[in-house]
């Protein structure tokens, strides 16, 4: 038995009069209220209406159902009613997953924009290196910084990750210019530990095609993106940072990139969410945001023309 539809047919025929016009309101056949009374009648075992060819009137099981179950299928109708608006209306939790690599460059300014124009959604982020569980942290929308998420989600790829060696213009005045990956070991670098274990992220570097990894001894180690950033920048360590997180100070001139060839291009940042059909309307329009001003994006990715202007620098200092 279909509970729900026996139920609203039951009370729809109390209140019309008729089970025809029950039927009609609801957009089923004749037939099909008909079934589904009469289910209701033998789930329960006994009749519910006096019926004759010409009226219809309630039995006393029916009087006590029809007064018991009409403010619960009023409540539920309510709640149904609720969560249609809910799923339109732009207001309510957004709930976004991503790493703290780079996400407060990239995404900030969206959010930002996002917020003037919904101020009724409440954004909830969580920024956490590890791969989440997509249904149990009732994720909305997430990122994901390398590879694409897991299958069953729909993914879109924002723009290719660069991952560069750079330093500040005042300790290449005071500790000299490294022109190999081998020299570096002479020089102080820092680096990124990993928040979930603790371990030190080695540096990843292409050389020819490949990519392989640079172990540093370094001079400088931090679990936050924003205070490797702060030390590079101060001139003290060379750093091997995220080009979204470098990029503003590689085009004013506060950092230089250096070892360029080495340059590693092969990851990217990828949004990810549900199926796209039954996201509500707050999730949709801010998916529809992040892909209108992230996609291809050049803001966050370093031209060859960028990178060769920025590296020349090295010889004029």
């Amino acid at each position: 038995m279909d509970t729900l539809r026996s139920m609203t047919t039951f009370i729809r025929t109390v209140e019309l009069g008729s089970l025809s016009k029950s039927a009609s309101v609801q957009q089923i056949t004749p037939q099909a209220a008909s079934k589904a009374l009469g289910q209701l009648e033998a789930h329960i075992g006994a009749r519910l209406f006096h019926r004759t060819t010409r009226s219809m009137s309630l039995t006393e099981e029916g009087q006590r159902l029809y007064d018991s179950a009409k403010p619960s299928l009023f409540g539920l109708e309510q709640a149904l009613d609720a969560a249609r608006q809910t799923r339109e209306g732009l207001a309510g939790p957004l709930r976004i997953v991503g790493p703290r690599t780079v996400l407060l460059s990239v995404l900030g300014p969206v959010l930002d924009e996002y917020s003037r124009l919904y101020p009724e959604v409440q954004p909830d982020i969580q920024l956490d290196d590890r791969i989440g569980n997509w249904v149990d942290d009732r994720v909305d929308v997430g990122f994901r910084l390398g590879n694409p998420p897991q299958d069953g989600l729909v993914t879109r790829k924002l723009f290719s990750m660069q991952l560069i060696v750079c330093a500040a213009p005042s300790y290449l005045r005071k500790y000299g210019t490294p022109q190999t990956l081998s020299q570096l070991d002479t020089h102080r670098c820092s680096a990124f530990r990993r928040p979930s274990d603790g371990k030190v992220v080695p540096w990843h570097v292409k050389i020819g095609e490949n990519v392989v990894e640079k172990h540093i001894n370094p001079a400088f180690s931090t679990n936050d993106e924003g205070f490797e950033l702060r030390a590079v920048l101060a001139g003290e360590v060379i750093g091997h940072l995220a080009v979204p997180t470098a990029a503003k100070y590689i085009r004013e001139g506060s950092l230089v990139p250096l070892l360029i060839e080495h340059m590693v291009d092969n990851l990217a940042l990828y949004v990810y969410y549900g199926s796209r059909a039954s996201q509500p309307a707050r999730v949709r329009c801010f998916i529809d945001l992040v892909i209108e001003r992230l996609a291809n994006s050049k803001e966050f990715v370093l031209s060859d023309n960028e990178l060769t202007k920025a590296h020349t620098k090295v010889f004029k200092l």
